[in-house]
């Protein structure tokens, strides 16, 4: 990708081909054909050391969500420190999907069908994997994490779609009040050039409303994990305010600030893998899809 594509605004490649050498064990890179997008999609996937031995085996799966400017081609260190716990015993098997929603789309659809990555995740990527691969194909199988916009949109589509999922981990990802920024009056100001003109369709793509509207389902059923750092300026006020609103919707959940580190994902990984995995693996065994670690 150019440095224009990158940085103004909605775009996407859809498939992004690794260079030689870039994958790690037990990564592959693969495709699928979205008929939202109409054409194939990208996504790289993670099989645990023992999936081609235990042929009987069904798998829990993590969807990992890109940040902005991303692509299937992240995660990467997510993958290694997964595949190192698995091997010496600290976490179950598990698959790892590293998926694709475009370049800044924070994983909505736009009104005008140009972007679709929320179908692409939920309606096309999800069923795709479960029917490809031997998954626990029920929320009490899969989990749903992203760092920076991946945040965001894992905890979004996790609240509109609660029933997807057992886990959410959100690490520093905004959680924007989407509905305030409605404006009929500024049609081409985003987020209105994006979601259109109807405020249903910003009702639809807030947290907050979502939250609200789907309480019952994420309550008690969902478990719900938001890191930030503390010098994360930018993202901590919204990452803050959705925290006060779960408190408030008296929904449980796992909430840290991580005292002198910024946005950078490394540095946070690098301070907390070996307990990386935890909060799903717990999620997945108090949810029963993993009988034992």
């Amino acid at each position: 990708m150019n440095q224009t594509q990158k940085n103004n605004g909605p775009s996407a490649i859809w498939v992004n081909e690794p260079n030689e050498g870039q994958l790690p064990e037990g990564t592959t890179h693969c495709a699928f054909h979205s008929s939202a997008q109409n054409q194939d999609v990208g996504y790289c996937i993670y099989l645990p050391p023992d999936y081609e031995i235990n042929t009987h085996q069904y798998y829990p799966v993590i969807y990992n969500l890109h940040g902005a400017g991303d692509n299937e081609l992240h995660g990467f260190d997510d993958v290694r420190v997964l595949d190192h716990g698995i091997r010496i015993g600290r976490w179950p098997p598990m698959i790892l999907v590293l998926a694709n929603g475009g370049m800044r789309t924070f994983y909505k659809n736009s009104y005008d069908g140009k972007f679709m990555s929320e179908t692409v995740i939920i309606d096309e990527l999800i069923p795709h994997i479960d029917q490809t691969y031997r998954t626990i194909a029920d929320n009490n199988g899969r989990c749903i994490e992203g760092h920076s916009m991946g945040g965001r949109g894992a905890t979004r589509l996790s609240m509109k779609f609660p029933w997807l999922f057992c886990s959410v981990f959100n690490l520093a990802g905004n959680v924007p009040r989407t509905l305030d920024g409605y404006d009929p009056s500024s049609p081409d100001t985003f987020p209105n050039n994006y979601l259109g003109p109807s405020k249903k369709n910003f009702i639809e793509n807030d947290a907050y409303e979502l939250l609200k509207t789907n309480v019952e389902q994420i309550r008690g059923k969902l478990r719900i994990q938001i890191w930030c750092g503390s010098q994360d300026l930018s993202h901590l006020m919204t990452i803050r305010d959705f925290h006060q609103a779960l408190l408030e919707a008296n929904v449980d959940h796992t909430f840290l600030e991580i005292e002198g580190l910024g946005h950078k994902k490394k540095p946070i990984m690098d301070k907390y893998r070996d307990i990386w995995f935890d909060y799903h693996v717990d999620s997945l065994t108090q949810a029963g899809g993993i009988i034992e670690k």
